[in-house]
């Protein structure tokens, strides 16, 4: 199976997504962020894509978490997205900028009451020497907002790739796959070229 490129890769994502979205896909929203410490020391993890325009591609997550310290330290990061049903790879490649304020809390507060009581109590990829200290911390955020609303920390906020490159993958048989990468030269600019599989 192979495809033909648009002048815009967005429009070629959007495409893509929307298919999947329609389709039995489990996770079609997941995707692989990878980042890199200031040390140069790279670390991947599956994250939620959230919403994406022409601007970026946006997630949420805890700012003192390893991937939030290490975005505000190193602000560029690459995403992969695998729809394994359909045999199709996204890659981006690009710098990040930090979303807060009503944006962030747009989000939190779609989110579930217990997802955004959970938010406050975990200390996001420190070391937990008892389950039963997240519990209580829980339990006792529950009793200090009960009828209450939950207001988004400080400390959640939202991401966004903003792409340089993107790169799409459609599997081929014997290895004779299709790919096309696009580089942005200019805002709205994109150059295009197929690569070998």
């Amino acid at each position: 199976m192979t495809f033909s490129p648009k002048k815009d890769p967005f429009d070629l994502f959007s495409k893509w997504y929307k298919a999947v979205l329609n389709s039995p896909c489990k996770e079609p929203t997941a995707m692989t962020l990878a980042t890199c410490s200031k040390d140069c020391i790279p670390s991947a993890r599956m994250v939620l894509l959230k919403e994406y325009s022409k601007e970026g591609f946006v997630f949420f997550t805890n700012i003192n978490s390893r991937k939030g310290k290490e975005l505000t330290e190193n602000p560029k990061a690459a995403l992969v997205f695998y729809w394994i049903e359909f045999s199709r790879q996204v890659r981006v490649e690009g710098d990040v900028k930090l979303l807060y304020g009503e944006k962030a809390d747009e989000y939190f507060f779609s989110r579930a009451r217990d997802s955004q009581i959970s938010a406050w109590c975990s200390k996001q990829s420190s070391v937990l020497k008892n389950w039963q200290d997240f519990k209580q911390a829980i339990e006792l955020k529950e009793k200090e907002l009960y009828n209450k609303q939950v207001l988004r920390p400080d400390f959640w906020m939202g991401f966004c790739v903003i792409p340089k490159v993107i790169e799409f993958w459609q599997e081929g048989e014997h290895r004779r796959h299709t790919r096309f990468r696009y580089i942005l030269v200019e805002e709205g600019n994109w150059k295009i070229e197929q690569l070998y599989p």
